[in-house]
């Protein structure tokens, strides 16, 4: 009897327990993703902490633009006129290579620039070849003001075809070199390498935020004083390549 008098008592309770479970199941919380992605990012701040040495900038633009002006060089409008400049060899190509590759969407008919800037890109692929035994890679070159204007339709963090802010691709003088991909001490070498080039007014390198590139515009400067430390065999010895020594150069503190 007792023991039938105890079933009949706990029958009642275990259901309303199990409804009150699964109630509670039915409503739980449950973050967003987009939270979860947000808490994310706090606890592992330090790692995707974006901290520069070359900050874009509006004053880099205009100094990129600057430079543009002061060679007297065109913005390229189209293809016809990117050709033109090609025959005459004004723009010259970038050849990939040991040190040197480039990212396979971009079209083989923009992988040029111009002279001084393609001589840039190859010291500075040899001497992160000869650290690192890797590539340096191209993501972008020269660009036209038709197809930068497409571009800023799909990426309004690009720079404009045109005024005092414009592009430096449309000219011919700047790369994006890939950024993605380098491990922090990569960066830091590049940067490394960059920082005595950008203090002589040789080169305008800004670190993208949303591309995560080195995109750097060289000036036309750059060949005289390429030439004249080749001339001179400044802190070179025999068998030394130039990118060696820029690189040894760009290390010295």
């Amino acid at each position: 009897m007792k023991s039938r008098v105890q079933r009949a008592i706990l029958l009642p309770v275990l259901l309303v327990v199990a409804v009150c479970a699964q109630a509670f199941g039915l409503h739980s919380y449950v973050a967003p993703r987009h939270t979860r992605r947000a808490t994310f990012r706090r606890l592992h701040g330090r790692s995707l902490r974006w901290n520069p040495v070359f900050r874009p900038s509006r004053d880099s633009l205009l100094r990129q633009n600057e430079e543009i002006d002061r060679l007297e060089l065109p913005r390229i409008q189209d293809d016809e006129e990117l050709e033109q400049l090609k025959a005459h060899e004004e723009l010259v190509p970038i050849v990939a290579g040991r040190t040197l590759r480039f990212d396979p969407r971009l079209d083989p008919s923009r992988r040029f620039c111009r002279p001084w800037t393609r001589d840039f890109v190859n010291d500075l692929s040899e001497a992160y070849y000869s650290q690192f035994h890797e590539q340096i890679q191209v993501n972008s070159a020269v660009r036209t003001v038709k197809v930068q204007k497409k571009l800023r339709r799909h990426n309004r963090n690009a720079a404009p075809a045109e005024g005092d802010l414009a592009s430096s691709h449309l000219a011919g003088i700047t790369v994006d070199l890939q950024r993605r991909g380098m491990t922090r001490q990569q960066v830091q070498w590049v940067e490394q390498y960059m920082t005595p080039l950008r203090d002589e007014g040789l080169i305008e390198p800004e670190e993208e935020r949303h591309q995560w590139v080195f995109h750097v515009a060289v000036s036309g400067r750059y060949a005289d004083w390429r030439e004249a430390r080749m001339l001179a065999g400044e802190e070179q010895d025999e068998g030394d390549s130039e990118a060696d020594v820029i690189a040894e150069r760009a290390q010295q503190p």
